[in-house]
């Protein structure tokens, strides 16, 4: 009995010795998190995308309380919550922050199989990358679309896919949150983020090939030569040529659409705009050194009235 009573006495001492021990380290060393944290992941989707450059919502509500306590919650935007989840958030942060545009993934390429044959069969992994390391993947062109579906897999909203007609990505506008890992992902970087644009419209270069324009020609049809008309054509200086490529700049491009009249490759495409109508044909002018006569209407035959009044006369 005694034994049993020892045994108890000694247990409980070392249970509230190791209880002291374990209190005095957790306040010693006990990492203090601010509140406003927590607050402001649960106003955040929980994509845990990393569209935000932070590695999940927790981290990027931290950089969030942490840019309040600077002043400023300028360049922070979670790209699947938008405009509307910022403003929760800079609310919570007893903040103001600007609107910002909102952005969608583009491709930047139409090699289509019409305009760029395949040349070879990929019989592998489908991946992006496995092909890639194999060489220029089932066509001649060292910078499209390798249509293996990386960009599909990451994508969390399902908001892409591949076109089975043309082999290339497309992106649902309506579904695309502008979270950026099909960008991050992409190993021929041919998918940019840009702004939408005022009614979604939009002009995209919808090429990456910076060969010269007799080698870009040769592997796809539509291709960009750069050839120059389109930065001589913009009047607002929206375009720039470097490296044999064409750029739009989306801050300076008022969509006037010259650019797209003026590029002989039709590798300017204008996005969501309406069908433009078709210019009316002109009229045909009488051939020259023909009689007017024969170009007029044949007169009426005369009258009956006329012609009995004749010949009552």
């Amino acid at each position: 009995m005694n034994l049993i009573l020892i045994a108890v006495i000694v247990l409980g001492i070392v249970g509230l010795v190791a209880a002291a021990v374990l209190y005095a380290a957790s306040k010693k060393f006990a990492v203090y998190e601010d509140p406003r944290i927590s607050q402001v992941a649960e106003v955040l989707p929980q994509a845990n995308c990393g569209g935000c450059g932070y590695p999940g919502c927790s981290g990027f509500a931290g950089a969030c309380v942490k840019a309040a306590d600077n002043g400023s919650l300028e360049g922070y935007l979670c790209p699947v919550g938008g405009q509307a989840v910022m403003e929760r958030v800079a609310s919570i942060l007893g903040m103001s922050v600007s609107a910002s545009a909102p952005k969608v993934a583009v491709v930047r390429c139409n090699g289509t199989c019409e305009n760029r044959p395949r040349i070879a069969s990929f019989d592998g992994v489908r991946s992006c990358r496995v092909a890639l390391m194999t060489g220029t993947g089932e066509t001649a062109c060292a910078f499209g679309c390798l249509g293996c579906g990386d960009c599909v897999n990451v994508c969390q909203f399902g908001a892409i896919r591949i076109n089975p007609e043309t082999g290339i990505a497309e992106v649902d506008e309506e579904l695309c949150t502008a979270c950026g890992a099909c960008v991050k992902t992409c190993p021929r970087k041919i998918i940019e983020l840009r702004p939408k644009g005022p009614k979604g419209r939009r002009m995209v270069v919808k090429c990456v090939n910076r060969d010269k324009g007799a080698v870009a020609n040769k592997v796809c049809k539509a291709s960009c030569i750069g050839c120059g008309k389109c930065v001589k054509t913009c009047p607002f200086e929206a375009i720039t040529l470097s490296s044999n490529l064409a750029y739009i700049d989306p801050e300076k491009c008022k969509l006037c659409r010259k650019c797209e009249e003026a590029c002989p490759k039709n590798a300017i495409q204008a996005v969501n705009f309406p069908p433009r109508k078709p210019k009316p044909a002109p009229e045909t002018a009488a051939p020259a050194g023909r009689p007017q006569a024969e170009t007029q209407t044949v007169s009426e035959a005369p009258r009956p009235a006329q012609t009995e009044g004749k010949e009552n006369a």
